[in-house]
């Protein structure tokens, strides 16, 4: 399917969700995008309010009402459409992509419903059986860093997950230039607000209830999708902390012998140097220096003599973990570079 630059046509599923409204956000402000659909599930109890009610710092911005996605819905507008985004469930995603795929619309999902490619690995990582297996190898990865070109000529994009976004970033520099010393374990920690859990109530992200604490060690559904995407075992070790938005993944391995601190920063800067989301920080990156914004910030070190490279990225989850994302992957779909208009409300300042 070819689009047209301007007037495009698009839906966002899930629209009251966190990342679902601040895709909503950067899409109205988008000038590639002609209108914009907002649909929610029909038990949701926002349907038929206006999105600038629900969230009201968008009033004036987005004044849209909630619709109910469906069977019906989906037959009768669909045709109508040029892109739909997904910020649902995993099951879900997979259901409406069934839907929407029989009516040509480019689909971006925000869920995990098609990143993995391996199915029986969502009967243990995800707890449902995939109803699309041969799909899956269809989907193509989102990340606009690393698969750009593949991401020009496909009608259905797996946006990364959160945490995997901010750890592949540090990583992929390295295992895609072989400098890992491939029978050592990847170690990957990291740490999100509570925004990352969703916006629907639940006592365990309560704010109040809250303290740092890791959780689903050794079984959390991004350790697959980490390991496909570096094609190397990774063990992540995920912690919840008392803060609304924003993560760190500090990632530590083994690098090969007779690999130099100079080869370490070739390789970052070649795949970064004409990125310019992604910043290089002089010290460790700091969650609050990307909060609200699309960037992601790195630095590394290396320690020749043990042979260990630590590095660190931060990244708002809803924004670079989601939302803008989302958006970089659109921008490819359409032609465009994967930045654009994303940086007009937010200082640049790459690579320092």
């Amino acid at each position: 399917m070819i689009l047209q630059i301007k007037d495009v046509k698009t839906a966002v599923v899930g629209a009251s969700g966190y990342a679902g409204a601040e895709l909503v956000e950067l899409l109205t402000r988008h000038q590639s995008i002609n209108s914009i659909e907002l649909l929610v599930s029909e038990s949701s109890q926002v349907l038929g309010q206006c999105f600038s009610d629900v969230f009201p710092r968008w009033k004036g911005v987005c004044d849209t009402a909630f619709q109910a996605v469906n069977s019906d819905w989906i037959n009768q507008h669909a045709a109508e459409l040029d892109v739909v985004f997904l910020a649902t469930p995993h099951a879900a995603s997979v259901k409406l992509v069934k839907e929407f795929t029989e009516h040509e619309v480019i689909i971006f999902d925000l869920s995990g419903g098609f990143r993995l490619k391996q199915p029986e690995l969502y009967d243990e990582y995800y707890g449902f059986t995939h109803q699309l297996p041969e799909v899956l190898q269809q989907a193509v990865y989102g990340s606009p860093e690393w698969e750009a070109e593949s991401l020009k000529d496909t009608n259905l994009i797996a946006v990364p997950g959160c945490y995997p976004t901010a750890s592949l970033l540090g990583l992929k520099p390295i295992t895609s230039n072989h400098l890992h010393d491939e029978s050592s374990l990847i170690t990957v920690n990291g740490i999100s607000g509570v925004s990352g859990a969703g916006r629907q109530a639940n006592l365990a992200t309560s704010f109040n209830e809250v303290s740092l604490t890791p959780y689903n060690i050794l079984k959390h559904r991004h350790q697959p999708e980490m390991s496909q995407a570096v094609q190397a075992d990774v063990i992540f070790n995920p912690h919840l902390a008392p803060f609304k938005r924003g993560l760190l993944a500090t990632t530590t391995l083994k690098i090969k012998e007779g690999v130099a601190a100079a080869d370490i920063d070739a390789v970052y800067k070649n795949a970064y140097q004409s990125q310019p989301l992604i910043r290089f920080q002089k010290d460790w990156p700091k969650i609050d220096n990307v909060t609200g914004t699309p960037f992601a910030d790195i630095h590394w070190q290396f320690d020749e003599k043990q042979r260990v490279l630590v590095v660190s990225c931060a990244i708002d989850n809803l924004m670079k973990g989601a939302a803008s994302q989302a958006v970089q992957c659109l921008n490819l779909r359409l032609g465009l570079s994967s930045e654009f208009g994303l940086l007009s409300n937010v200082e640049v300042n790459h690579n320092d």
